[in-house]
């Protein structure tokens, strides 16, 4: 229960910074309204950054059911684990945006007439709907995030410090805090690198719930991409870490 409760805490605090730096740079009267995509790349790396710090010396900081279904894949995580941690991930992201709006609330009454705005500070949506292409770029953009954090942990990336030979994961947070921004600003023009179920779904259903004032559709006809991409992007990860390591 301890490695759960992790996930979910870190989970939260991921969605909290995450969704919160797209509610700083999108709401009306924000004194960060227009910073700007960099901001929000930079952002949700750190979202990330924080997420692990706290996890990560107790569950692995995995934060996103795609990550837990990779390792699984790949014979790095116990299969009997990834269920408990998929349930912590998703109600740590639903409490997360409830965060965000109860934040930010004063701002969301002040951007009631930009519906389309309000929801894109809870969940992704595309920036041109072509459903098939748009989960293609999920599943890319998320089977190099789990890609490369399987690879952070082979022996081809390790260093010697003190004598002792450590994997380039053993820095922490700091290389998948690099890996989200260069993700967020190479391949998340498309459709807002949700990248992570739990960063999506449980947002989406947050905005649906809330009694948020001038809110529109949470957009559910889009919602089987945030969720079947990463999942079928990590699948692709797992195999291809198996087969070239």
């Amino acid at each position: 229960m301890t490695q759960y409760i992790f996930e979910f805490i870190g989970t939260l605090v991921l969605i909290l910074l995450g969704d919160g730096v797209c509610a700083a740079c999108s709401l009306n009267y924000s004194k960060a309204k227009g910073a700007g995509w960099v901001v929000i790349a930079l952002g949700w790396g750190l979202a990330v950054m924080m997420g692990v710090l706290i996890a990560g010396p107790v569950s692995g900081a995995h934060l996103n059911p795609a990550v837990t279904l990779g390792l699984a894949i790949a014979g790095k995580f116990e299969w009997s684990l990834v269920l408990g941690y998929i349930i912590a991930q998703m109600l740590g992201g639903f409490l997360g945006a409830v965060l965000v709006w109860i934040f930010y609330k004063d701002h969301y009454k002040a951007t009631a007439d930009e519906p389309d705005t309000i929801l894109g500070t809870f969940c992704t949506m595309p920036a041109i709907k072509n459903g098939w292409r748009n989960f293609l770029c999920e599943a890319i953009a998320t089977c190099l995030l789990v890609f490369v954090i399987l690879a952070l942990g082979t022996n081809g990336n390790a260093f010697s410090m003190g004598g002792t030979a450590l994997a380039t994961g053993a820095l922490g947070s700091w290389p998948v805090t690099c890996l989200i921004m260069s993700i967020g600003m190479s391949l998340g023009a498309t459709t807002g690198y949700a990248i992570n179920p739990a960063r999506d779904l449980s947002p989406r259903l947050a905005h649906a719930i809330l009694p948020i004032k001038g809110k529109r559709d949470s957009g559910w006809w889009y919602a089987w991409v945030p969720v079947c991409g990463p999942i079928v992007g990590c699948a692709m990860a797992a195999g291809l870490f198996l087969l070239v390591f």
